[in-house]
């Protein structure tokens, strides 16, 4: 997501600076200056969260997510620092203990099964050692606390952009950041709730192709493997067979990979570009004038001769339309 967040920021401003470079008389307004720069500043960014200065909401949700809390003081929210910090910190401790404990177990596991196998290997006799537990409550228990601490990590995320205060609504750095946090919420926030289903749907069947073909990859890559490497398999596929389906679904594990990206960073340009287009105005009141107008032959404006008594100009009609 920072990758993604930096090139857009590049990006955009690479474009602004490329059209006030090709024409010159495309003036650069105040506000515009502001957009070229979008290289991210850390004397900047500290400035602003001392309130000496306004920060781009960009430039604040970076910063926020390699320090998280930090819009949360940009924006004067001090009360929900506690929340913040006391929630990841809490979440992320327990996770931690709780897969220490897990990871104690699996290591006490894997000497007991070395043990095991040295000794049947060398005595040929059972090993009588009792076998350890796997402790995998705790692997259970602490893999949902993480991924409690990375939900408040997120919603601090998304609660410094919802507080940000713009200049202008619908913000279009804000309907991008929605988008990028959570698909289909930058729609929302455009008020076209009917792009939601088309974006999830197409989410949910670029998920769904991507985890059975991922699936079966792994299904005919076993089966390819045990035909090849074990003098005891007896299976109904051979292993010219299990390779042959194994390329194929990894072929279309890859392909669901990439609709899954391409749909994903579809609804975030379309949450930009339609917040940026909010304001434009297309009139019903389409109009048309006719009026008469000396044409005059391509050489005239070369030679400067485009005046009226010039033998090569011609008269005719001018058409035009007002929308």
């Amino acid at each position: 997501m920072v990758g993604l967040f930096c090139n857009a920021m590049a990006g955009h401003a690479q474009f602004r600076e490329d059209i006030y470079a090709q024409d010159p008389n495309i003036q650069q307004s105040s506000g515009s200056q502001a957009d070229t720069t979008r290289t991210f500043s850390f004397k900047e960014y500290f400035g602003g969260l001392s309130h000496k200065n306004n920060l781009k909401i960009g430039t604040m949700f970076a910063g926020s997510m390699i320090l998280p809390g930090t819009a949360q003081i940009y924006n004067k929210d001090y009360w929900k620092l506690p929340i913040v910090y006391g929630g990841i910190g809490a979440f992320a401790g327990t996770g931690g203990y709780y897969l220490h404990r897990y990871s104690k177990s699996k290591k006490a596991y894997d000497a007991w099964e070395v043990a095991r196998n040295e000794y049947e290997s060398t005595t040929n006799r059972t090993y009588e050692v009792p076998m350890p537990e796997l402790d995998l409550k705790s692997k259970k228990t602490g893999t949902l606390l993480m991924v409690g601490a990375g939900l408040v990590y997120w919603g601090s995320l998304l609660d410094g952009v919802a507080n940000y205060e713009g200049d202008r609504e619908p913000h279009p750095g804000r309907a991008t950041l929605y988008s990028l946090l959570l698909p289909g919420l930058g729609q929302i926030y455009n008020g076209e709730l009917y792009k939601v289903p088309i974006y999830w749907g197409g989410l949910m069947a670029s998920v769904h192709f991507l985890t059975t073909n991922n699936t079966n990859y792994k299904r005919f890559k076993s089966i390819h493997n045990e035909a090849t490497t074990s003098s005891d398999y007896k299976g109904q596929i051979s292993g010219e067979t299990a390779k042959w389906y194994r390329d194929v679904y990894r072929r279309y594990r890859d392909y669901s990979i990439v609709a899954t990206a391409l749909v994903y960073f579809l609804q975030v340009i379309d949450a930009n570009v339609f917040a940026y287009m909010h304001d434009f105005e297309v009139t019903d009141d389409i109009s048309m004038q006719i009026e008469p107008t000396l044409i005059a032959p391509d050489n005239a404006y070369a030679l400067h001769n485009t005046g009226l008594n010039s033998a090569n100009n011609a008269v005719g009609l001018k058409f035009g339309l007002t929308f």
